[in-house]
């Protein structure tokens, strides 16, 4: 039998999930609106350029970018999605048995990530609902090559104001990567959430990542992208894989950064909605923390499998964490309106059973 890497047995294997017909998606923090305009104008333009292989530097697609963000070219890296920045990251600073400091819970995939690439994770439990900047601070040691700081943090929807953040920079040693999960930036542009590129993008050791996913409607289509020191993106440059970013992809993520208006009104509805749904929650007495994203967390702990199968088997789709919660993401109002019906009854049924 051939020998795998001890590392990668440990990882566990990702689970087949679909939607199914009929089921309202409230599952993986999608936009509910669709592509915006001028995206599906480029989709449905596509024609045989597609058949070549696409621009291995998305020259195109970071020059947007730099503009956009005001930000020269050189300090951008992108990749499929932030998933695989995260993994480029992780590949350019940690090699074997280096550790990997997150919080916990947050984004899946850091531990994963971190063991694919041979580091080992550091879980640091959270405090509040709330990433424990203190205690991850406290983890950093001589073997720490990277940390992750998902700033609004998923699944939790919490946040760390400048203030915070900017003490733990402080702390955490230059040689040390501190790279600032911004995947939910747009929703959290609203509140006191600060911008890390602002706040921490002068500085050799902060990286800050962000998403098209998200608010730009493009979790298909597979783009993220990272800001950071000239001197380290051209290393985190060469951990990408091979066109990974395609050509649509890159058109399409262009396309999007020109729908400001129209991305800036699709927020608005999420907000109003997450606000709805959130102070509905709070009437049935769901304990749900305030959210700067666009979805919910409920801290359902031993209740969280049961409530996300009597959802599941009422056509809504939410994401369970066993034993810890449960995330909402918010939707189309009827899709959210269901939901609520949902809640209600559950906490009915449970008051009927004394449970």
């Amino acid at each position: 039998m051939v020998k795998v890497r001890p590392t990668l047995l440990r990882v566990p294997a990702s689970v087949p999930g679909g939607r199914s017909p009929g089921t309202a998606s409230l599952a993986r923090n999608e936009c509910p609106f669709g592509l915006l305009p001028a995206v599906a104008r480029v989709l449905a333009a596509a024609n045989a350029a597609t058949s070549r292989y696409p621009d291995p530097h998305a020259t195109g697609l970071v020059g947007a970018l730099a503009a956009h963000l005001r930000v020269p070219a050189d300090r951008i890296a992108v990749g499929a999605g932030s998933s695989e920045v995260c993994s480029q990251l992780l590949h350019t600073v940690v090699g074997p048995g280096d550790e990997v400091v997150f919080g916990w819970r947050s984004f899946e995939a850091y531990p994963i990530l971190t063991m694919v690439a041979g580091g080992a994770p550091v879980r640091v439990p959270l405090a509040r609902k709330k990433l424990d900047l203190d205690a991850m601070a406290r983890a950093v040691t001589h073997r720490t090559r990277l940390i992750f700081v998902c700033n609004p943090n998923n699944p939790t929807a919490t946040a760390l104001d400048a203030s915070a953040l900017r003490a733990f920079a402080d702390r955490v040693p230059t040689e040390v990567l501190i790279v600032v999960d911004e995947a939910y930036r747009e929703y959290a542009a609203a509140t006191a959430v600060p911008d890390a590129l602002a706040l921490l993008g002068d500085r050799p050791n902060v990286v800050v990542m962000r998403t098209f996913s998200k608010a730009y409607a493009l979790a298909g289509l597979r783009v993220g992208y990272c800001v950071g020191p000239a001197e380290l993106i051209a290393e985190v440059r060469k951990a990408q894989l091979p066109f990974s970013v395609g050509a649509l992809a890159q058109d399409a993520a262009v396309a999007a950064l020109g729908e400001r208006a129209e991305v800036a009104r699709r927020v608005g509805l999420t907000l109003l909605e997450r606000e709805r749904v959130m102070s509905d929650l709070h009437e049935l007495g769901y304990p749900v923390p305030s959210s700067h994203t666009n979805f919910l967390w409920l801290p359902l702990r031993e209740a969280s499998s049961a409530f996300t199968e009597f959802c599941l088997n009422r056509g809504v789709a939410v994401r369970g964490f066993p034993g810890e919660g449960v995330r909402v993401t918010v939707g189309l109002a009827a899709e959210n309106s269901a939901f609520l019906a949902l809640a209600a009854d559950w906490t009915a049924a449970r008051r009927f059973t004394g449970r």
